[in-house]
């Protein structure tokens, strides 16, 4: 396979090694690449644990914000992961790039963390279908 990096290596004193450097600090920051190592959702709280949540969202049961997984601050989301921000007013879901990480200001919930049902409930879908609650005929 051709080397795919077509402009020659920079050598000591390149201007654009010290660009690089400035513009990517950490360049393989998030990447999902080695042995799997600790999982931060496995340690994360859960909605019950967070009181501002639990305020913030009436409608959940207690059983439900139980199962409502939340990246801890600090913690790096996985590359090409679904979440969804509980504090975004939108609650549309992302996906996580290498350099995002859970910081106070968000309520990082993992796609893979939740069923789809109580997922569904969480960004807002009101289809009794989708979220369960569809009377049997």
């Amino acid at each position: 396979m051709p080397d795919v990096n077509i402009l020659p290596d920079p050598q000591p004193g390149d201007s654009r090694e010290n660009y690089d450097r400035d513009l990517r600090p950490n360049p393989l920051a998030g990447a999902n690449s080695g042995p799997a190592g600790p999982h931060p959702e496995k340690e994360a709280p859960t909605a019950l644990d967070i009181k501002e949540f639990r305020r913030q969202f009436p409608e959940f049961s207690n059983d439900d914000l139980q199962q409502i997984v939340v990246m801890p601050t600090g913690a790096r989301l996985a590359q090409g992961a679904t979440y969804l921000d509980m504090r975004d007013p939108n609650r549309q879901e992302f996906t996580a790039t290498p350099d995002m990480e859970a910081t106070d200001a968000n309520w990082y919930v993992p796609k893979t963390e939740v069923d789809y049902q109580l997922w569904n409930r969480l960004r807002g879908v009101s289809d009794p279908e989708r979220i369960g609650e569809a009377a049997d005929s």
